[in-house]
């Protein structure tokens, strides 16, 4: 019987599709692997460019809010590009704990694929920052664009340690919970409108995506070390309060990575893997297997 393209997976329709996805993705062959996972560091980076470009000049705006739904609104295309196309993106394939734990994957396996992926997008977020930086873009609306990438990375360096955790847990959760909702549609309209929700919750809120800031937080240290003049004695820079010295001194190497990029992943495995990968599976996958199991016994 032929499946009504209307209808929506149901919860249990949706973990075992999801589970077989996460499963095609960790059983990849390596170099496939790695190109994916190049393509989602700049689909993913694409995005963060789509929302920066919506922020110019926003700090100051009366409608603040709004402002910040319509910059991860415009951020959601980084995940619909993900999804569409089948790219490798590290915070969704967090899920595939969920083929480890049915024991269809190695933890070998499992953990290399995972740092591969990483690795991918790290290089796809680095080499779009530096197309983006060499094309000036920072210089758009007045140096606007430069002062919001660069605000916006010295505030993701902020956090405390336990902050950017529970920031990267909340992020995550909602962006797997984005990729849960296309995997229930069937039709490409359900799909992107499953993804825009959960993206622009946490992007309007400020919740951390480890790979998003691959792309932002390295981006605005080679808008800092590139900038002449014009851009430093810009109406918009000055307007911000920025200055060079400052920014160098906030957006470090050490900042990036011990103050964001790890305790922000560590949030997005627990997040993605344990609280939407795993749940899923448990609830609408392992507790069903466990009560037809007990309906056959009683019925024996």
């Amino acid at each position: 019987m032929a499946t009504d393209p209307t209808r929506a997976r149901s919860p249990l329709e949706t973990s075992r599709y999801l589970d077989e996805q996460m499963l095609a993705k960790a059983t990849n062959p390596w170099g496939k692997t790695f190109l994916l996972a190049i393509a989602a560091g700049v689909m993913i980076g694409s995005g963060f460019v789509f929302y920066i470009t919506t922020q110019q000049g926003a700090a100051n705006a009366d409608w603040l809010g709004e402002t910040k739904v319509l910059g991860g609104v415009a951020f959601s295309v980084g995940l619909i590009l993900v999804v569409m196309t089948g790219s490798d993106l590290f915070t969704s394939t967090t899920m595939t704990v969920v083929p480890l734990a049915k024991r269809q994957i190695t933890i070998g396996r499992f953990l290399a694929h995972w740092g591969v992926v990483y690795g991918g997008n790290f290089v796809g977020s680095l080499a779009l920052a530096a197309g983006i930086v060499g094309a000036g873009t920072y210089l758009q609306g007045g140096g606007a664009w430069g002062a919001t990438a660069i605000t916006s990375a010295i505030a993701k360096v902020s956090h405390t340690w336990p902050q950017a955790f529970f920031l990267g847990i909340f992020c995550n959760f909602m962006v797997c919970l984005a990729v849960w909702l296309a995997y229930t549609g069937r039709s490409l309209a359900d799909k992107i409108l499953g993804i825009v929700g959960p993206i622009a919750l946490f992007v309007a809120t400020g919740f951390e995506h480890s790979v998003a800031n691959m792309f932002l937080i390295p981006g605005a240290r080679m808008i800092t070390g590139v900038a002449g003049p014009e851009f430093w004695d810009s109406t918009a820079v000055q307007a911000v309060g920025l200055t060079q010295a400052d920014a160098m001194n906030a957006l470090t190497a050490q900042a990036f990575l011990f103050d964001n990029l790890i305790p922000v992943t560590i949030g997005n495995i627990v997040g993605g893997g344990l609280f939407v990968g795993l749940f899923a599976w448990f609830v609408n996958s392992k507790l069903d297997e466990k009560a037809q199991q007990t309906t056959e016994v009683n019925a024996s």
